[in-house]
């Protein structure tokens, strides 16, 4: 008897942009559709935010004239793909970053404003307890009650220069994680710097997202999202390679520079 055909990821998307000005505008166009597309079938658009410097211009487009008449913000549940572990008010709080330049400016309801509570001194009930959220957030049973991952409309990620994405990090235990929705996790140590721990969701949400878009700029991340790309798949060293949604679309925003060592990729342009 034959083994059964393994199932296929569907091939990702590259869009190869000029600049990072316009990959922001490209992100903003997704998740406009992406909202529309969800307001037409009259529900809620389900959307995991990224933290760090990249999607913050994003974001921001999405609070301006140019692109805030075009979807509801109280249609909408903002989650978080990941968070450190500091004060809601930190500086380098993924929530501080995405309330001030895409949520206070839209006047997003708070009450669809799902925050990681990454200052709780007990990060696994911490991790817990977003599961349960995201388990009433998505419609679904809850993990504890055997229930699926959640089905978000939209998760946005950018790509670290380790390769890692959201709080996956390479060789990482959360990589393997295959039933917790959410964990607590330890990055590398920085050089000269404390060790910040994380929550961030796993790979089995991720990969069942009707849509993941990462957002990648820059030339310090062309070898990175060559390796990423084109290189032999090894997700453990790798942890972007992970992501593969299995029904649903991956699409990879790059600027020029950022797609410069890409070889054998097949870029759309604009």
């Amino acid at each position: 008897m034959k083994p059964a055909a393994r199932a296929q990821t569907p091939k990702p998307t590259v869009r190869r942009l000029d600049d990072a000005e316009t990959v922001a505008r490209a992100g903003a166009g997704e998740w406009v559709r992406l909202a529309r597309a969800a307001a037409a079938k009259k529900r809620r658009f389900r959307v995991a935010l990224a933290g760090g410097s990249t999607p913050q211009r994003l974001y921001e487009l999405l609070a301006t004239p140019l692109f805030a008449g075009m979807w509801d913000p109280t249609a909408v549940d903002f989650v978080f793909g990941d968070e450190r572990a500091v004060a809601p008010d930190a500086p380098d709080s993924n929530y501080r970053m995405a309330r001030e330049a895409l949520l206070d400016p839209v006047k997003a309801p708070v009450t669809r404003v799902h925050r990681m509570e990454g200052e709780r001194a007990d990060l696994e009930a911490a991790a817990a307890d977003y599961e349960a959220l995201l388990a009433r957030v998505c419609g679904t049973r809850p993990r504890s009650a055997g229930g699926p991952p959640p089905a978000l409309d939209l998760v946005l990620l950018g790509l670290g220069p380790d390769g890692h994405t959201a709080s996956l990090f390479p060789h990482a235990a959360s990589l393997r994680e295959t039933a917790r929705w959410v964990v607590a996790t330890d990055p590398p140590a920085p050089p000269l710097a404390p060790r910040v721990r994380r929550l961030t969701l796993t790979l089995p949400v991720l990969n069942r997202a009707a849509q993941v878009v990462f957002v990648v700029e820059g030339e310090a991340k062309a070898e990175r999202l060559a390796e990423v790309l084109e290189g032999p798949r090894d997700p453990e060293r790798l942890p972007a390679q992970g992501v593969a949604p299995a029904q649903g679309r991956l699409v990879w925003l790059v600027d020029r520079a950022a797609a410069s060592k890409l070889a054998h990729t097949e870029v759309a342009d604009g």
